[in-house]
């Protein structure tokens, strides 16, 4: 027998796919059916619902016509007809509802009075010549929507349906199994998005694809965006502002639409009173926007908006900051506080006289973003009732929260976060590379500091953040149903949903491999200079840091995407065709773009760095590049294609209105000699000219595996014949001869049970090509102890450096309530080590045997000095109290303690968001060579470390420093 069971804890928790349960036969004579034998149940609703009842009421007939092929008829009749009815409504605004109530045959004590709360029932005989009714009922107008859309969702309709084209399976009927659900109140009160930086996506797809007649992003497509928000269980909005697209208050129907959808309007911070200064604001005829000068010319265009929109559901920003997201103007430092002050008091003046509310009543909102939270700290005082709304720094790291004393404010408080920013140090407004559980990590300590009553999320052109999105509106919808592990499992569960669960594994390592290498770099500042830093040169396209010559970086990064774009070419090729377009929206794309984006950037680097060894492969490389760069377009192009082009003008290739990254980067070409030129290139050799001319291969030792090579390279334009022998019978190639027009690598492996013992042993390899030799050397450390099965488990010394996985720790000590835990999805190994939760007080610092550790085993083959790098998140304190301590010690020696404070905007914050790090050095002494033990400290909970070298001298110059040396 066929079923169709629907998780439902995707979208309400996991108890409640226990509740509501739809198959597509009868499995019990008190399902209800929903639709059978090609007939779809009425629905009631009442006439004096709300206009929100009646949208969604016609939504779900609709998504039952997408499952079924047949839609259920919406009745307003008074009293409900038929043997099996559908009944949605609100508490007060539905009479059928509220009689249920009153005869006792519903019982709503759990959602009366409630915030955004709905019960879903199967009644019997709930009516006369009625047997049985399926009855939604919600305690306000968006508990009503979203239980109708919880059943949607469960008849399997995505929320997604239409944004990401994630397809509906057909059911030849559909039950729904008697039940009773009561959903809980949101964990946060009001959630929604902020459309930033549209000009590049969804403005011009609304103009020239969607709402072509209105040729603009207007009461159509927010139409879309709002049923998107309901069927999310989000209930907010910050709409589009910059130029290019109209003002959202340009086009009167846009807030009846958003009210219909019971949408509750909102504005960016620099936005007052739902005024956009960006677009509404004109100068010749309103004068400077200059609050110290016009005060009066700006409070007549606020107070005009006020007496249009008050009558609506909104929550209103309270700011003074200069035009487009620019700092305060015209007003000297010393009366910052002070004027912004003022401009609050009279902003409240102008909605107490619009609104017929108690002023602390009506929902108001101030976040100190940028430069006004300098103003904040020195002394600004925000009324009571109002709620801060804390910002993070744009790259997802919250910059402060509430302490204990605005933790007891009436307003409460909320956040402003980003997974889109157009700003410093550079634009990353293309892909969505936000791992969830950074997403996890910086909203649980802000809720858990009182953050409930507002998030908001920047979320650019809605494409291709939905994933992020869509974890957001979930976590703020209920923050309990998440932990670390579930947050990193969130993507693959959720993709699995749709694609299938034969396809789970795959769907885990493409994403979680995306992530990974997203969070290292983002695609978008893969030419590594900072667009913002110099305005009129924009962006500087440099050698990025991640290494050629070391650690196999770069190559090792370009054939991890090169692996899992395959893969998702290989599963996309494999779907029914009509899950293709949602599986490239969703997966594909936003893999295979990164995937392009880096391997033009670094193949261009390696063109450039080719061209200074005179390499005949040189302009081969360049033209890679070339392809690469051609190749990203044609693949926006399709993207913009599906579908018939319904995407067509969505998609942009990196977009930035000052950045270079979308452009082809330079390349260098090189002219080859003429005759036949054969060189020897070795890993880890940074600089070949004016140093050793000796070919010497890093040193290998039983204990590290390495994928060692030579690579021979032609400098002419004739091929070379070369000759490669080992000199030591235990020196293995892959090969040993061979005809080279550009160039080759041979591999060199070990045998190791012909190896002789010993701390000093130097094989050779002698290469020919006619009358040129070149000798490479390969050094061995093979020890008559200790040995591998002894070491086992162990970081260990690797050609002079430890390099450690800070989340793969040996042991934890766990006094105070603090908790040790291994974070998965977060830093350059994939997982971290969180040393307790931000909220907790600050430990120990004196008396280190009580302070909580992680500790790590590792042995070294030198003793004395070494420098320890320690790569840390670059969070911030979580209010004043608190700093970013923590300590390191080896064995019982002297702890040292490192923070990891930088001022948002400093150079040393722009290198760390950059980066996705904070790097910190400190020199300790480790003694006599051995086994020791490295400990992390915790001073201020919730420091997040990612990996740690300890580095004798061997140290290599790269991006994401030593691979971990840990013997497996």
């Amino acid at each position: 027998m066929k079923k169709l069971f629907v998780v439902l804890f995707l979208l309400c928790g996991i108890s409640v796919c226990a509740q509501i349960r739809v198959n597509d036969r009868e499995q019990d004579s008190s399902d209800f059916p929903l639709c059978v034998g090609g007939q779809a149940c009425d629905i009631y609703i009442d006439s004096s619902d709300f206009e929100v009842v009646k949208k969604v009421s016609s939504l779900f007939a609709e998504d039952v016509e997408r499952v079924t092929g047949h839609r259920n008829r919406v009745d307003s009749k008074r009293t409900p007809e038929g043997k099996a009815v559908m009944v949605i409504g609100t508490l007060g605004h539905n009479r059928f509802i509220d009689e249920l109530v009153e005869q006792g045959k519903l019982d709503i004590a759990t959602i009366r009075n409630g915030w955004e709360q709905y019960l879903i029932q199967t009644v019997d005989n709930p009516a006369k010549d009625v047997s049985r009714a399926l009855v939604i009922a919600g305690c306000d107008r968006r508990g009503t929507a979203y239980g109708t859309f919880a059943l949607s969702e469960a008849i399997g309709v995505s929320p997604l349906y239409w944004w990401a084209d994630v397809p509906v399976k057909q059911q030849k009927a559909l039950y729904v199994g008697a039940l009773r659900y009561v959903s809980k109140a949101p964990s946060v009160k009001y959630r929604g998005i902020f459309i930033n930086d549209e000009g590049w996506g969804i403005t011009p797809w609304a103009a020239k694809t969607f709402d072509r007649e209105l040729g603009d992003i207007g009461p159509k497509t927010y139409a879309k965006i709002c049923e998107l928000l309901l069927r999310m269980k989000a209930n907010m909005l910050a709409p589009a502002m910059h130029p290019g697209s109209g003002a959202f208050n340009k086009y009167p129907e846009n807030k009846i639409v958003a009210d219909s959808y019971a949408i509750v309007m909102t504005s960016s911070h620099c936005e007052p009173l739902l005024f956009n200064n960006v677009s509404e604001w004109h100068k010749e005829t309103m004068g400077e926007w200059n609050y110290m000068t016009n005060k009066s010319g700006i409070n007549k265009q606020l107070d005009k908006r006020i007496a249009e929109n008050g009558k609506y559901e909104n929550f209103y920003t309270l700011a003074m900051r200069g035009i487009h997201d620019a700092g305060l103007v015209g007003v000297p430092k010393d009366k910052e506080v002070s004027v912004v002050e003022e401009v609050i008091k009279d902003q409240r003046e102008i909605l107490s006289k619009h609104i017929p509310e108690n002023i602390d009543s009506i929902p108001q909102l101030f976040v100190p973003y940028k430069e006004v939270m300098d103003i904040y700290e020195r002394g600004l005082k925000v009324p009571e009732y109002v709620t801060l709304v804390w910002p993070d720094d744009n790259w997802g790291y919250m910059k402060r929260l509430s302490n204990k004393e605005e933790q007891k404010r009436k307003g409460e408080a909320g956040v402003y976060y980003h997974i889109s920013y157009c700003g410093e140090p550079h634009d990353y407004l293309w892909l969505n590379t936000t791992p969830p559980t950074l997403i996890y990590e910086e909203m649980r300590k802000a809720y858990d500091t009182g953050a409930k009553r507002y998030w908001l999320l920047n979320v650019g052109d809605i494409k291709p953040g939905e994933l992020g999105m869509k974890f957001f509106m979930d976590m703020a919808w209920d923050v309990n149903r998440f932990n670390m592990d579930t947050a990193y499992e969130f993507n693959t569960d959720y993709l699995t949903s749709i694609f299938g669960e034969q396809y789970r594994n795959d769907l885990k390592d493409i994403i979680d491999t995306y992530y990974l290498l997203g969070f290292q770099h983002k695609p978008e500042a893969m030419g590594w200079g900072y667009v913002w830093n110099n305005y009129r040169d924009r962006e500087r396209v440099v050698d990025t840091d991640f290494s050629f010559v070391n650690y196999n970086e770069a190559e090792n990064r370009m054939k991890e995407y090169d692996r899992i774009a395959a893969k998702a070419q290989k599963m996309l090729h494999a779907l029914p065709e009509a899950y293709q377009a949602a599986f490239y929206e969703l997966v594909y794309y936003p893999v295979k773009g990164a995937d392009l984006m880096n391997k033009k950037m670094l193949t261009a680097q390696k063109s450039r760095w080719y061209a200074r060894q005179r390499r005949a492969a040189t302009n081969e490389c360049a033209e890679q590049a070339k392809i690469y760069h051609d190749s990203l377009t044609y693949y926006t192009d399709r993207y913009n294609s599906l579908l018939d082009g319904k995407w067509n003008h969505m998609m942009a290739v990196s977009p930035g209105w000052m950045g270079e990254y979308q452009k082809m980067p330079p390349v260098d070409t090189c002219a080859a000699a003429q005759d036949a030129d054969m060189q020897v290139f070795i890993p880890g050799q940074d600089c070949t000219v004016g140093v050793s001319s000796v070919n010497v291969l890093p040193t290998v030792n039983p204990y590290i595996n390495k994928d060692l090579f030579i690579e021979l390279y032609n400098r002419g334009s004739q091929s070379f014949v070369w000759k490669a022998t080992p000199k030591a019978s235990w020196i293995k190639l892959n090969k040993h001869s061979g005809q080279t027009a550009l160039q080759e690598r041979i591999g060199v492996s070990v045998d190791w049970q012909n190896v002789p013992k010993g701390e000093r042993i130097t094989g050779e390899i002698e290469i020919t090509s006619g009358d040129k030799i070149e000798k490479v050397y390969l050094p061995v450390f093979n020890p008559q102890s200790p040995t591998r099965e002894e070491l086992k488990g162990l970081y260990v010394e690797d050609n002079g450096c430890i390099s450690i996985n800070a989340g793969a720790f040996h042991r934890k000590k766990e006094p105070n309530e603090i908790k040790i835990r291994t974070v998965k999805g977060l830093g350059y190994e994939n997982t971290c080590v969180q040393l307790g939760e931000a909220t907790q007080a600050v430990q120990e610092m004196w008396f280190t045997d009580r302070t909580p550790r992680a500790e790590y085993d590792f042995y070294t083959f030198n003793g004395g000095r070494a420098t320890v790098y320690v790569y840390a998140l670059p969070v911030f304190p979580i209010d004043s109290k608190h700093d970013t301590r923590f300590g390191i010690m080896v064995d019982d020696g002297m702890v040292q303690w490192l923070t990891t404070s930088a001022k948002e905007y400093s150079s040393q914050w722009r290198l760390n968001v950059f980066r996705n790090s904070a790097v910190s050095m400190m020199t300790v002494n480790i003694g006599r060579p051995g086994k020791h033990t490295f400990k992390l400290l915790c001073a201020d909970p919730g420091m997040i470390i990612q990996k740690i070298v300890i580095d004798f001298g061997g140290m290599k110059r790269s991006y994401l420093g030593p691979n971990v040396t840990r013997v497996e």
